[in-house]
């Protein structure tokens, strides 16, 4: 990452020496900087509101009653995680918080499941449910896009919520195709792992 952002800088800098507009680079530098925190302080409600709620919702035992309701996804992605086990509880905040747009409320529940995965998994090789997980938390579903739709709200945006049926077709389409790749794959490697065994 560090590097693609040194990129960024350097065609900037060169574009900017090469047509004579230095000046407008060094403005963007300056007022790009002090937009990102202005925005980021904006967000600071809206994403504390929802993630106590995620809180409030697991300390008054609503995390179980939510990984019961998802049981027949998560019994079909994770077969072996039975149905107590804290792991399965912590996908399935994971998968609550990505449905409500909450990327940063969903990154601690997310690491806790991912630790608990890969507890169980072989020493420097990740199981195929840490890689289902990792597909979930990247390309998840959202049925409410929290964080776009209070940042088009902040820009001025007169429903920054008509983007939703955009949102359901890109997410579901995304989530798919992630989860079928990782599926073929996953399935790819276990067939030559029991051929590499049986050589």
């Amino acid at each position: 990452m560090k590097w693609i952002l040194t990129g960024m800088l350097a065609v900037a800098l060169l574009c900017g020496g090469l047509t004579g507009q230095m000046a407008e680079v060094s403005n963007a530098a300056l007022t790009g900087g002090q937009e990102a925190v202005e925005v980021c302080i904006r967000l600071t409600a809206a994403l504390c509101l929802w993630s106590g709620m995620l809180k409030v919702a697991e300390a008054a035992g609503l995390a179980d009653r939510i990984a019961g309701l998802l049981s027949p996804v998560l019994g079909r992605i994770f077969p072996r995680l039975e149905k107590g086990d804290p792991a399965r509880r912590y996908i399935a905040m994971n998968m609550t918080a990505n449905l409500l747009g909450l990327g940063n409320a969903a990154t601690p529940f997310g690491l806790k499941a991912a630790e608990a995965l890969a507890a169980r998994g072989e020493s420097g090789r990740a199981s195929n449910e840490l890689v289902y997980l990792v597909v979930l938390n990247t390309a998840s579903l959202q049925l409410l896009p929290t964080t776009v739709a209070s940042l088009r709200a902040l820009h001025g945006a007169a429903a920054p919520l008509d983007i939703l049926p955009a949102v359901w077709i890109s997410s579901v389409a995304a989530l798919l195709t992630a989860l079928g790749t990782a599926w073929l794959l996953g399935n790819r490697r276990g067939w030559h792992l029991k051929r590499r065994d049986r050589a």
